[in-house]
């Protein structure tokens, strides 16, 4: 392996090394945030006037809507800061010899899907066997599949890749389609041929998703912990961050757009995921779950779902809460190839989110947060200052002060949070990249984008609204998949 080269011709031992390096002393700053809050609050309290106007009262909603998100998402990087400054009190991660692997990777096997499959599968079989000696990959596909020819040629090249085809006749008792539909005849296939056990691990991954060193030994350090923890401590499913490697970008614009994912994952996900109960979702990609679990929850929801990872989530938090955790180890995906592809991906999952916040079958205890949180994502466009000074030039008014003094405290707490998302997310996604640095226009780059960024966001959420309004037939859409 060490002859091995990586692009650029830098041997892939030596990048590897880097790369946990890189990983091992990372911490979120804090820097980026306190700056932007010190100075937001102080224009905003010096350019307040008193106004109970429409547009007043609009703004006042506007935006004190994100500061729940807001406010656990900060909570969620300073609990990141305090257990890396305990880091040195764990105990160093050692390969798991008392729990099998499974990592499941579902696949629509399509040709322009296959070369990231192709990446993916390959880096578990390079880094995950030194922690696991017992793994498997199981590559789920579709029974004939338009790429099954590469894929099972994939297969032949490691004895622990095997493909699970789907039949067509395949059906759920609940009539669950799309992705929920393949997962669940795995979930069903490892309860027939008995692995559905309290040992067994189930790591979900994306089919343009792959892993490090620093996955491995995260990993393996978690499952090991669960191994001495007390009945009343143990954890049945955790999640890591997903980034994006500059070099599996095509787009630098969408690379840019996707710092917020990472960024999310330390913030939001942390608090929830890490303190035990994922009542904000989780994403499909380094989830890790027990196979017993799994077995007993299933992914049987329905036609209509196709925010699966969600509704697992939230599932979970009903039956095992305070069970789930969070690691510092990451995956490594790529950013979609255009514009219209990041419209169309947000465009599903706010989809489905909608529909889930909306499902009465999970209890209101578990949904309020995530329907605050998709309620603001799809206003995010109306809560920027150039949509607001737009409307107020548009109206004749330009006074866009809110209701009361305190809610532009509120305003600077959350913009101070968004600048700080993109800014860590992207330090993030360029750690994970082969020269582990921001360009130094980068940040600035993000920082002059983020209207736009915000713009994007907010079509793809108001056309999944729309969708959902109109109560479409569910599409389960998957874009292309760079290499």
């Amino acid at each position: 392996m060490a002859s091995t080269l990586v692009d650029g011709g830098v041997p892939h031992s030596r990048h590897n090394a880097k790369l946990a390096k890189r990983t091992s002393i990372w911490k979120p700053g804090i820097l980026p945030f306190l700056i932007p809050l010190v100075l937001l609050t102080l224009f905003s309290l010096w350019s307040y006037t008193p106004s109970d106007s429409p547009l007043a009262w609009l703004i006042t909603i506007c935006w004190a809507l994100p500061v729940p998100g807001v406010l656990v998402s900060i909570q969620g990087f300073l609990l990141i800061r305090r257990r890396l400054r305990k880091a040195h009190l764990m105990v160093p991660p050692a390969p798991v010899d008392q729990d099998f692997l499974i990592v499941l990777v579902p696949t629509i096997g399509r040709h322009d899907t296959y070369p990231a499959l192709e990446r993916s599968v390959l880096s578990y079989v390079e880094h995950l066997p030194e922690w696991f000696p017992y793994m498997r990959v199981d590559v789920l596909t579709e029974e004939g599949c338009e790429a099954a020819e590469r894929i099972d040629a994939l297969a032949a090249t490691s004895p622990l890749i095997r493909v699970v085809a789907v039949p067509k006749a395949y059906e759920t008792a609940n009539g669950t389609r799309f992705k929920a539909r393949a997962n669940n005849y795995a979930h069903e296939l490892r309860i027939d041929e008995g692995e559905a056990l309290d040992y067994v691990w189930v790591l979900h991954m994306d089919d343009d998703t792959g892993v490090g060193p620093d996955t491995a030994a995260s990993l393996s350090q978690f499952i090991n912990r669960q191994r001495r923890a007390t009945p009343e401590e143990v954890k049945h499913m955790a999640q890591g961050i997903l980034t994006y490697p500059r070099e599996n970008a095509v787009s630098m614009l969408t690379w840019f757009a996707d710092a917020i994912r990472p960024a999310d994952d330390i913030a939001r996900f942390r608090a929830f995921t890490g303190l035990g109960t994922p009542a904000a979702g989780v994403h499909g990609e380094l989830l890790v779950i027990r196979a017993s679990i799994e077995a007993e929850i299933g992914w049987d929801f329905g036609p209509k779902e196709i925010v699966e990872d969600a509704r697992l989530a939230l599932t979970f938090c009903r039956l095992y809460p305070g069970r789930s955790d969070w690691f510092n180890g990451r995956c490594y995906g790529a950013s979609p190839v255009n514009t219209k592809d990041f419209i169309k991906q947000r465009e599903r999952w706010a989809w489905g989110l909608v529909a889930l916040c909306f499902n009465r079958k999970v209890p209101l205890r578990y949904r309020w947060f995530l329907t605050i949180c998709v309620t603001s994502w799809i206003l995010g466009p109306l809560q920027h200052v150039g949509t607001i000074v737009f409307v107020a030039w548009f109206i004749g008014d330009m006074n866009t002060s809110p209701v009361t003094q305190s809610v532009v405290i509120l305003w600077s707490i959350s913009f101070a949070y968004v600048i700080w998302a993109y800014w860590e997310g992207l330090r993030l996604n360029a750690i994970a990249s082969m020269n582990g640095k921001r360009k130094w226009w980068e940040p600035m780059a993000v920082l002059v984008l983020l209207p736009y960024f915000s713009l994007i966001e907010g079509m793809g959420g108001i056309k999944g609204l729309w969708k959902f309004i109109r109560r479409e037939e569910n599409k389960f859409v998957v874009i292309a998949k760079p290499a």
